[in-house]
């Protein structure tokens, strides 16, 4: 007795799926940019505002902020 195939059956379902679930975890991360290196500029804003968000005196802001650029300054540097 011959039998028709009809449809994928389940691996070939299975299949398609682990194809589809692999293809959108590569599209966020292109979309996200995760697992990128951060920019210098990236890394410096998120600093700031880690300042702005951790301190609160006027010589602490200021001291963190100043941390902020020689950081910026030494990335630069680095990537250049």
């Amino acid at each position: 007795m011959r039998h028709a195939q009809r449809g994928l059956g389940a691996f070939g379902a299975l299949l398609i799926v682990a194809i589809a679930v692999v293809a959108l975890y590569y599209l966020y991360k292109g979309v996200t940019g995760e697992g990128e290196e951060p920019s210098c500029r990236g890394t410096y804003n998120a600093c700031q505002q880690n300042c702005r968000r951790t301190r609160t005196e006027t010589v602490a802001l200021q001291n963190c902020q100043d941390f902020c650029r020689r950081e910026l300054d030494q990335c630069e540097r680095r990537s250049r």
